[in-house]
């Protein structure tokens, strides 16, 4: 029993620190200050889960493996897992079709980004700013740029068509995760090609063509489609006020 909750301890540090355990007490202090100073910009547990969740799915698409649906015309096997798709190589399908499991998670980063801007007002944008500031520490430095831009652009595209429309609120977590995904997506997929080219050698186009572009936007808005149904049930029962900004 006490190797298990060394394993348990072990994997906590290495996920803290992102495998530097070294690093254990200046990151604690980190994390520390930065949650502070959340709380004193008046963020409360939303926005808490959305700071950290940026840094999570950054170092979460360096480190998982990446699920393979069909193979790529070469077969060749890499950071994909290639030699372990669930279909041979289909010529409709030259790249070959991968989906992270996590892509979907991406989706409800929006939907919190909202929950978060209905407390906090503009000041999310400084949350969302330190969180992809950690993100750097946590990713593989290219993931990590792409991933920041990345998040600049959609967020702040989903910013200001929740800010500035005056749909309800169930709608407007929708339309802004629509807007926002495909070009989250297409900045991911680009900086994700990228650091697989240079970190593992993989061809170019591994990671950003058609096939995966659609199956990650699809991913992204199955979680913002979940959230935002069950808000509308809310609202249709008196539970939330649809016009909430």
């Amino acid at each position: 029993m006490p190797d298990f909750f060394q394993i348990i301890l072990d994997q906590l540090v290495s996920g803290i620190t992102a495998g530097r355990p070294d690093n254990l007490l200046i990151v604690s202090l980190g994390l520390i200050a930065t949650f502070y100073l959340i709380y004193r910009l008046g963020g409360r547990a939303w926005a808490f889960l959305y700071f950290a969740t940026i840094p999570f799915l950054n170092w979460s698409f360096g480190v998982i493996e990446t699920w393979c649906f069909v193979t790529p015309a070469s077969g060749e096997p890499g950071r994909v897992a290639f030699d372990a798709c669930l279909a041979g190589p289909m010529g409709l399908f030259e790249k070959g079709i991968s989906f992270h499991p996590l892509a979907m998670v991406t989706g409800f980063v929006f939907v919190l980004r909202d929950f978060v801007q209905r407390r906090m007002g503009q000041r999310v944008l400084m949350v969302m700013a330190l969180g992809v500031a950690w993100a750097f520490y946590y990713a593989w430095p290219v993931i990590a740029i792409a991933s920041g831009l990345a998040f600049a652009i959609s967020e702040l595209a989903d910013w200001a068509i929740y800010t500035f429309t005056k749909y309800r609120l169930s709608t407007r977590i929708l339309v802004s995760s629509a807007v926002a995904s495909p070009v989250d997506t297409t900045v991911f997929l680009f900086g994700a090609d990228l650091a697989v080219q240079m970190q593992l050698g993989e061809p170019a186009g591994t990671m950003l063509h058609t096939a995966n572009w659609i199956a990650f936007v699809i991913g992204k808005m199955v979680g913002a489609l979940f959230v935002s149904r069950a808000m509308r049930k809310r609202e249709d029962a008196g539970l939330v006020d649809p016009q909430a900004v």
